[in-house]
């Protein structure tokens, strides 16, 4: 079989190429989301007066820190605001005058222009997991990412059709150096799918070669938006140099930052919604600000991630009520600001991809779907609190997110969907499986998962008795296999690679 293989790779010509064109795999990737239901608004207008009022005066009197990073004290003092060491107080309205720079909507562009997202707005777009050290899968076990994982996670992301956004870090491959794999990451975004991206925030230095390689695939950025990138606020109120040297390499490029604080409440914030809320915007509003120093108009999203605390174990949970009123919360005073807005996604804290994983990740992407979240990074793949990339449930997560897009766009009442003729036709002790009206719409009347089964018991007992984790086994192997790569100009190829090997050869490695 192998040598068959071989002769048939072997052989040349255009009948080589017909067949290959025969044999495509359909890559079909939905539209970003538009919402046409409403958002779920969980706060009066007094309450978000509190908490709006409430950040402002966290901003003047307790102030934020800027760490290590003289170049933003300047900035802020320049601003009016009140410096005192590494503590920045900003004067009342300061923030929000400043992030009113910002734009509300921007495009993210993709190296495929029928993929670019429309981030802001009534829109949703759904990104993967981001950051896990380690993956799991029912063969491997949980173990160390290596960047085959990384590629392979990149391929699961371009081949999932609910999927808008190829992310960024979906899983920290640990076998490439620290200061070189950011490298091997954006070439595996750039080069295994055409979606959009995410660019590197470890280090400036690495923000400004995301750039630069940004530079290489689109023959030259001229102003357009080709990243959006996590810019994480080490809460409480502290902005360290790392983060704000990504974020100040973005900003000037014209590149989006999610400003983003991480939030275990309890921890990190008070344990009491609206204290939380409070915090997240004063960090926002600063963050936010900053950004639009460094670049008035700069693409900037509100981010919110918060989660609480299990206060037996101190172990992060995930799907709780209480995030879910947080997110809320934070939905209604990004839409205040004109700010598009970060939130939410597949959540959970369970090891395996189980039934808690499922409760909380529903919870999840639901709370997300009905806040008015526009970016949902971390919409599929998340394990364990995010330690954990699990081949399993990415694609179980992302044949789910299709319920998203079922659910936002809304109930049509136009004379068809009525079914006034089909309810007729029918009338008293009929049934409808025969009607006009079935016949013309049975195709597409119901949303149906990829995955999960339908199949009566004895069905599925003869087929094994297979359970979601091993359904979703199958289905990674069958979209690893039919993967094909996105093309991509040889010149643009070929010089993303030199590039990359240029720059990791001028680099001792560093594994911390």
């Amino acid at each position: 079989m192998a040598e068959a293989a071989a002769r048939r790779r072997g052989r040349g010509g255009g009948g080589a190429a017909r067949r290959a064109e025969r044999s495509a795999v359909v890559i079909e990737t939905a539209r970003f989301i538009q919402r046409k239901i409403p958002d779920f608004e969980i706060l009066t207008a007094e309450a978000l007066e509190i908490i709006e009022a409430n950040a402002e005066t966290v901003l003047e009197e307790i102030g934020v820190n800027f760490v290590d990073n003289p170049g933003a004290l300047a900035r802020w003092r320049d601003a009016g605001a009140d410096v005192r060491g590494e503590r920045v107080h900003i004067p009342r309205g300061l923030a929000r005058q400043l992030c009113a720079t910002a734009p509300s909507m921007f495009t993210q562009h993709a190296r495929n222009p029928a993929r670019n997202v429309e981030i802001g707005g009534r829109n949703l777009v759904l990104a993967p997991v981001y950051g896990p050290p380690f993956v799991r899968d029912v063969e491997g076990g949980r173990r160390y990412a290596t960047i085959e994982d990384f590629r392979n996670f990149v391929k699961l992301g371009h081949m999932s059709k609910w999927l808008h956004h190829s992310g960024g870090t979906v899983c920290e491959p640990t076998d490439v150096a620290v200061n070189k794999r950011h490298l091997d990451m954006l070439l595996a975004h750039m080069t295994l799918s055409d979606k959009p991206f995410m660019g590197s925030v470890t280090e400036p230095s690495r923000a400004q070669d995301s750039v630069e390689m940004s530079e290489i695939l689109f023959g030259g950025l001229n102003g357009r938006t080709a990243m959006t990138s996590l810019i994480n606020i080490n809460s409480p109120l502290t902005f360290d140099s790392v983060m704000m040297g990504a974020l100040e390499v973005y900003a000037a490029a014209n590149q989006a930052c999610i400003v983003s604080p991480f939030i275990v409440g309890g921890a990190m914030a008070p344990v009491s919604v609206a204290g939380t809320l409070t915090q997240v915007l004063a960090e926002v509003l600063a963050g936010v600000a900053y950004a639009q120093l460094v670049q008035p108009g700069a693409p900037v999203i509100m981010g919110a991630f918060v989660t609480s605390i299990d206060m037996n174990s101190g172990a992060p949970t995930f799907g709780t009520p209480e995030a879910a009123q947080i997110t809320y919360g934070a939905g209604q005073l990004a839409r205040r600001l004109g700010l598009p807005f970060r939130s939410a996604g597949s959540f959970c804290g369970s090891k395996l991809p189980d039934a808690q994983a499922a409760y909380e990740t529903a919870n999840s992407l639901n709370v997300g779907l009905l806040s008015g979240v526009n970016f949902m990074l971390h919409a599929c793949g998340w394990l364990e609190g995010g330690l954990v990339s699990s081949y399993e449930k990415f694609v179980l997560d992302a044949d789910q997110l299709g319920v998203l897009h079922k659910l936002a766009g809304g109930v049509p009442v136009d004379e068809d969907a009525q079914a006034m003729d089909a309810l007729r036709e029918v009338g008293p002790g009929g049934h409808f499986l025969g009607c006009a009206h079935t016949q013309a719409h049975f195709k597409d009347a119901f949303w149906r998962s990829d995955l999960l089964d339908y199949k009566p018991f004895e069905t599925w007992d003869e087929e094994g008795a297979r359970d979601s984790q091993i359904l979703a086994a199958a289905r990674v192997q069958k979209l690893l296999g039919d993967y094909q790569q996105p093309a991509l100009d040889p010149a643009i190829n070929e010089a993303l690679a030199d590039y990359v090997a240029k720059k990791k050869a001028a680099m001792p490695d560093a594994f911390v």
